[in-house]
């Protein structure tokens, strides 16, 4: 750039014809999303989960605790059967969402989650939504109500993990307002006349 350019950034409407420059007004374009699964249906998929993880501990680990005389009643957190029940029900949700992105109950009813940081779901998504996020909403229930009432259907669990569930072949419309391109033009700067005074 010269000494006599100076550069002009934006819309200048009143100086159009001194520049060439026809501002340009923002544009819609449309674009299609997945929809985010609501509370319903996404309560409905965890009780399909839940009738899994019961009826994989009713036949795996129940005959072996009756062959071995051990008590399926004891309901302390530390007796044998809760602390086996409780590992294979985090492992179950963890396992499932890292490998295929979905529970057997997410399938039934089309449901994943999806990361809204990575193009797949990393280790620590998946550890902090299915273990440390979904312990504190196993233990505080009301805390699942965030499901229906937060933007994007997001729980307690799916905001520790950066993830919302959405239905797979599901989408929707939003409108996306695309913004005015910043511009750079290039314009003479007018030529400076300098007056000589003479005594």
């Amino acid at each position: 750039m010269t000494n006599n350019e100076f550069v002009v950034q934006g819309p200048y409407p009143d100086d159009a014809e001194l520049t060439g420059y026809t501002p340009k007004l923002p544009t819609k374009e449309r674009h299609y999303t997945l929809k985010t699964a609501g509370f319903w249906v996404r309560f409905w998929a965890f009780l399909i989960d839940s009738l899994v993880i019961s009826a994989v501990i009713g036949i795996c680990i129940n005959p072996i605790f009756h062959l071995m005389d051990w008590s399926l009643s004891d309901s302390a957190w530390y007796a044998p059967i809760s602390i086996i029940s409780a590992v294979i029900y985090y492992l179950y949700f963890v396992l499932m969402t890292k490998f295929l992105g979905q529970t057997l109950g997410k399938m039934a009813f089309g449901l994943r989650v999806v990361s809204l940081k990575h193009e797949t779901l990393s280790w620590s998504d998946v550890i902090y939504r299915e273990w440390i996020g979904r312990f504190i909403s196993n233990f505080i229930k009301l805390l699942y109500v965030f499901v229906a009432i937060l933007p994007n259907n997001q729980g307690l669990h799916d905001y520790f993990a950066d993830t919302m569930v959405v239905h797979e072949k599901i989408y929707v419309e939003k409108d996306f307002e695309q913004p005015v391109p910043t511009t750079q033009k290039t314009v003479k700067q007018p030529e400076m006349i300098e007056e000589s005074t003479k005594e």
